[in-house]
């Protein structure tokens, strides 16, 4: 009986709702316009994620004695400007559309998860110098480093000496194929690697994936492809400095149709605390696709205040440049801009609150 009262004592959980509201102004020149005129204008709109997702989501632990703990995590994300799960928010309409998942961890043997995450590799997040803010790093691929993986297995090592590493994998779950995806699937398997070093104010990684078809091939170099991406963030006092590097390839894309099934993209940029309240982020992107689809270049100031620990001013803004094969978008919830060789100007500013 005083065996299994200790065990009992042992086992202490904890549940937590957490979440973010992000909300404020967007503006941004030559959108293309929906009367089907093929013109472009400036758009002024309620912005809602810009800055970062809204969200909300409940997590809990379990101490199941030994030095392991049973964990889960139910994250949702939402346009704040609607409240919904669509309309501006790009996190797709599943009540968890963002995190589901389960598992269990150990100091001594790392973590386990079974469920739905975002793909692995949005681990670019500590390698973009906005944050991944709608003018960042997804921008010039079109959102490839920034999807979500369901029916996924991830392992992550303890540290040793620094260094760590994730590994996860997002069953397609096809009858009689490993690669393929199932009935009414857009996608077949994806895998994921994430290695990283941690030294001092040194920071390396290097992400290695591959998002599959529905028919276990790469025929989309935004989309269902191959990604290599390399960078490093250092930090002096109050400077942090970011270098990236990002390949992606389509060896299975039809070329002959003038797509690309090449892109290099490669960023720097820096975050300094003027104040430990004032912060200031600035970025330069620049990317070039193979099979004549040309090259761009984006630029990105920002300021983030913080009033409190949970309550944030924030205001960025930037210009794409498109060569004259390119159409990129200003913001990365635009797969496209406003027309090869078409510049875009402009920012957004407001408020995001934690709790």
């Amino acid at each position: 009986m005083g065996a299994f009262s200790a065990q009992a004592q042992a086992q202490t959980s904890s549940v937590t709702i957490y979440g973010r509201v992000v909300a404020g102004v967007d503006i941004m020149t030559n959108v293309p316009k929906t009367d089907g005129s093929g013109t472009t204008g400036t758009r002024i709109r309620a912005a809602s994620n810009q800055w970062g997702t809204s969200m909300i989501g409940v997590k809990g632990t379990e101490d199941l004695g030994g030095g392991t703990n049973a964990f889960f995590l139910l994250e949702s994300g939402f346009g704040s400007t609607t409240g919904g799960l669509n309309g501006t928010d790009i996190n797709g309409t599943s009540l968890f559309n963002r995190r589901s998942y389960v598992g269990l961890s150990s100091a001594n043997a790392g973590s386990l998860k079974l469920g739905k995450n975002l793909f692995i590799n949005n681990d670019v997040w500590f390698l973009d110098p906005t944050g991944q803010q709608w003018i960042g790093t997804a921008n010039l691929v079109r959102g490839r480093n920034w999807p979500g993986a369901s029916n996924v297995i991830e392992y992550t090592t303890p540290t040793f000496g620094g260094f760590g590493a994730t590994v996860q994998t997002s069953l397609g779950e096809a009858a009689g194929s490993f690669s393929k995806g199932g009935t009414s699937t857009k996608y077949g398997r994806k895998d994921g690697l994430s290695l990283v070093y941690q030294n001092n104010g040194l920071e390396l990684r290097g992400i290695y994936d591959v998002i599959r078809d529905a028919n276990g091939r790469y025929t989309d170099v935004y989309d269902t492809s191959k990604e290599l991406i390399l960078g490093g963030t250092y930090k002096i006092d109050k400077l942090k400095m970011f270098l990236g590097y990002e390949n992606l390839r389509a060896p299975d894309a039809n070329t002959a149709s003038g797509v690309p099934d090449r892109v290099n993209h490669y960023w720097l940029g820096a975050n300094y605390d003027v104040t430990p309240q004032f912060q200031l982020v600035g970025s330069v992107f620049h990317v070039n696709a193979n099979n004549g689809n040309g090259s761009a270049n984006l630029f990105m100031a920002g300021v983030n205040y913080f009033l409190s620990k949970r309550t944030l001013l924030y205001v960025g803004g930037g210009t794409m440049r498109n060569g004259n094969n390119a159409n990129y978008s200003l913001e990365a919830d635009s797969s496209t801009g406003g027309g090869k060789g078409t510049n875009q100007t402009g920012g957004y500013f407001g408020i995001a609150h934690s709790f």
